[in-house]
């Protein structure tokens, strides 16, 4: 281990060096595992917290804006909540130590396992130099679970991956795998019970493998104080069909990655994203979309509204790859700015090495539309009533895409929830 601090630490980078020479020799893992969480937080205290100048975070200067590191706190008793979806099954993380649970039709494992005999050694790695998040988690990761759908398996009934901490830090990872011709819905969810400050990091290795057809929501819902920082890798086989949907409802400061590789023909892929932003919380949502072969389709609509001082951002990249012909890639990022003192930067783009494809993007910011709101209040709904009922209908239209009754219940109830303690 090779630790050595400089004067140009950050009060949090130093906390988390500390953190790191604490508690190096008690996280799980073989020689392996202890080589590469080495390489890993090296390579992050050389580089440091990335700052605006850096490409990928420009609008989110972490050396700025993560502040101070919480002191990892006892895990507090903690039980897990009802599922987000009725008739979920639940397999839940306290405070980021994997918990006794019986889980029917998936094959679930706790990650430390992998850690201790060593073969999540290899996922242990950056993404790309400026992966703080990978680093930072594959650095300090305790546990998780490991999730499989069987090959060929038709899975009715939801499972909750339920991550619920208190406050200080948790560090935890899950590797899923959609096996051929499977069709299964499973739901990340990130919870917080106390009011005190946690530092959360979360990274997901998604695969979806030929031929199956996956549902996967990720809620989160941090407390106001939390830093909930976040990574989702995935890559699609041949013909498979991921519908991905994301809801955003709470931290204080945010960065959620989309790390997406279309990687077999005839994939069919979905993203669906829900920004509620309000307080002082800072959300960058940033996705790098890469179609590396032939006759792929994707859409991605991201539906955000702003309240208070929040400030939020969306970073969403198309790549389409010289050989990816017949590319149908299309992505749009509308928001409603319903402060004068919130913000929201979106940051479109576009990168096409192949030349049959039809791509494009676009993205708009606005309040509530005058003409929407003089039509209900000239029908007598009180003008507060009325301008809430908009915003959830601008929100809730992409919602029910999922056809699920089931799960289009609960996503509005979550959304029209939140809408009510911020509107």
């Amino acid at each position: 281990m090779n630790i050595q601090t400089t004067n140009r630490l950050t009060p949090a980078e130093t906390a988390l060096v500390e953190a790191f020479t604490a508690k190096f020799t008690e996280l799980p893992g073989n020689g392996d595992v202890v080589a590469a969480r080495d390489v890993l937080f090296d390579d992050l205290k050389t580089a440091g917290l990335p700052t605006r100048r850096i490409e990928a975070w420009h609008y989110t200067d972490m050396k700025t804006l993560l502040r101070s590191i919480p002191e990892d706190a006892s895990a507090p008793v903690i039980e897990k909540r009802d599922s987000a979806v009725a008739g979920s099954q639940v397999a839940y993380l306290r405070h980021g130590k994997s918990a006794d649970t019986e889980i029917v039709d998936f094959e679930i494992a706790s990650f430390a396992e992998s850690l201790l005999d060593g073969t999540a050694a290899g996922s242990l790695v950056a993404a790309d130099k400026d992966d703080m998040i990978g680093r930072l988690n594959g650095s300090f990761v305790r546990d998780g679970y490991s999730v499989t759908v069987p090959d060929e398996a038709q899975i009715e009934r939801p499972l909750e991956l339920q991550v619920i901490h208190g406050a200080g830090q948790v560090h935890t990872r899950s590797p899923v795998r959609f096996g051929k011709s499977s069709k299964a819905t499973i739901i990340e969810r990130h919870l917080s019970v106390t009011a005190e400050a946690a530092l959360v990091t979360h990274v997901t290795d998604l695969e979806v493998q030929d031929g199956a057809e996956a549902t996967y929501i990720l809620l989160q819902q941090q407390g106001a104080a939390d830093t909930h920082l976040a990574q989702l890798r995935i890559k699609l086989g041949a013909d498979a069909n991921l519908r991905l949907f994301i809801i955003n409802a709470g931290g204080k400061l945010v960065r959620q990655e989309l790390r997406i590789d279309v990687e077999g023909e005839g994939t069919d892929l979905s993203v669906r994203g829900v920004n509620l932003l309000g307080g002082e919380t800072h959300t960058d949502v940033t996705m790098v979309l890469g179609h590396n072969v032939p006759n792929t389709t994707s859409t991605e609509i991201f539906r955000n509204v702003v309240f208070d001082r929040a400030k939020g951002i969306f970073q969403g990249m198309i790549r389409v790859a010289p050989d990816a012909q017949k590319t149908d890639a299309k992505m749009s990022c509308n928001t409603l700015l319903m402060s004068d003192d919130g913000e929201f930067s979106a940051k479109p783009e576009l990168e096409i090495f192949a030349d049959d494809v039809q791509c494009g993007h676009g993205a708009t910011v606005a309040d509530i539309s005058d003409e929407h709101l003089y039509y209900l209040m000239a029908r007598g709904v009180p003008r507060a009533k009325a301008r809430a009922m908009l915003v959830n209908a601008f929100v809730a239209a992409i919602v029910e895409e999922l056809e699920d009754d089931n799960l289009v219940e609960a996503l509005e109830g979550i959304i029209s929830s939140w809408l009510e303690d911020h509107a």
